[in-house]
């Protein structure tokens, strides 16, 4: 049995994504390595996903940055100055919600919304 749904095994592989499925306990974690963060120091992060037992009718929430990512002043950007421990490491935690339509969304949509957030470089 796949851990994630063959769509998002696609999408992955469609987007040449160097990446990693880690189970954690009961969830599952996916890490993306070298993920773009064009306005940003550095301008590449390992960025983790959370899913959730119950994915993907549970819904995805926030993700994470191995190492900081910071604005080109240093300062970090919005709502992502918190470090909790995920897996065992510190991660830097972006604290970005939407609203999950579970059925519909998928990793396709949320790292689409993670590009959004990246995008504004705040």
């Amino acid at each position: 049995m796949a851990l994630i749904p063959e769509d998002d095994v696609d999408f992955l592989r469609e987007k040449e994504f160097d990446y990693e499925l880690v189970q954690f306990e009961k969830d599952l974690h996916l890490i993306i390595h070298r993920f773009p963060f064009p306005q940003y120091v550095p301008k590449e992060a390992d960025i983790l996903i959370r899913l959730l037992s119950g994915y993907p009718l549970t819904a995805v929430d926030m993700f994470y940055t191995i190492p900081d990512v910071r604005l080109p002043s240093g300062a970090f950007p919005q709502n992502s100055d918190q470090h909790p421990i995920v897996g065992n490491r510190p991660w830097q935690q972006w604290s970005r919600h939407s609203t999950w339509r579970s059925g519909i969304d998928n990793l396709r949509t949320f790292l689409a919304a993670v590009v959004a957030e990246i995008n504004k470089g705040i």
